[in-house]
């Protein structure tokens, strides 16, 4: 069997890496939770297939069956926080939900725990989606619904419930309009492209996949497609 290319070898080696710390990551939540944990699941660029070492974040969410207590979401912190365990992506962004939340089939915002961590980047945590934009979390359970990558308990599909297109608009707009505002315009573009891509057929793709779809169909311009 012919060897792979270099380059080709180099990111096998990282995903295993990546993989592997997705696999401790979630080692580490059940050890700490329980019976509470209902599940732990890899979204992102990771579950579309586009995960690109040292470019791309790790997102994952975890589902448990009730409220936390604050110290819970503290010990959760502390046991991921890049110090305890050094991420090999840019970063981890981290969301627990509940199972309540995780299948509703509203576009609601509510979490339990939001986490950033990783290298040169202070812990950040959050608990209350008030303090984030609206739009995050209802698109961040649609492509796991749909998508999401199971590192322990059951099939993401049989946990979140997809959101009605109807009722997902408005955080689908909420996205394009801070990403315009807040992004670089290429992710801004890149974002735009997913968003109709998923108007259009109710399905989330990759950036790069969402970039040539919409070139091939004339909705964007060609220098948007090139991403390697």
């Amino acid at each position: 069997m012919p060897s792979l290319p270099w380059s080709d070898r180099l990111q096998t080696v990282a995903l295993k890496i990546e993989s592997t710390y997705l696999q401790d990551a979630a080692g580490r939540l059940a050890d700490l939770l329980g019976d509470e944990l209902v599940g732990a699941y890899a979204g992102g660029s990771w579950a579309l297939g586009d995960y690109r070492p040292g470019h791309s974040d790790l997102d994952v969410a975890v589902v448990v069956r009730s409220r936390m207590r604050r110290r819970t979401k503290q010990l959760i912190a502390a046991r991921l926080d890049h110090e305890a365990l050094p991420c090999p992506a840019r970063k981890l962004e981290l969301v627990v939900y509940r199972l309540e939340t995780a299948r509703s089939r509203m576009p609601v915002r509510d979490f339990e725990l939001n986490l950033n961590t990783g290298a040169g980047i202070a812990l950040h945590t959050s608990y209350d989606g008030r303090e984030i934009g609206d739009h995050w979390f209802p698109i961040d359970r649609s492509l796991l619904a749909q998508a999401g990558r199971a590192l322990r308990g059951p099939a993401a599909q049989e946990v979140f419930a997809p959101i009605p297109f109807a009722a997902l608009a408005p955080a689908l707009e909420e996205s394009i309009r801070w990403h315009r505002d807040n992004a670089e315009p290429w992710d801004a573009a890149l974002n735009a492209c997913r968003t109709i891509l998923f108007a259009a057929e109710g399905r989330w793709a990759s950036k790069s996949g969402a970039a040539a779809w919409a070139v091939e169909r004339g909705l964007a311009p060609d220098w948007l497609q090139p991403l390697n």
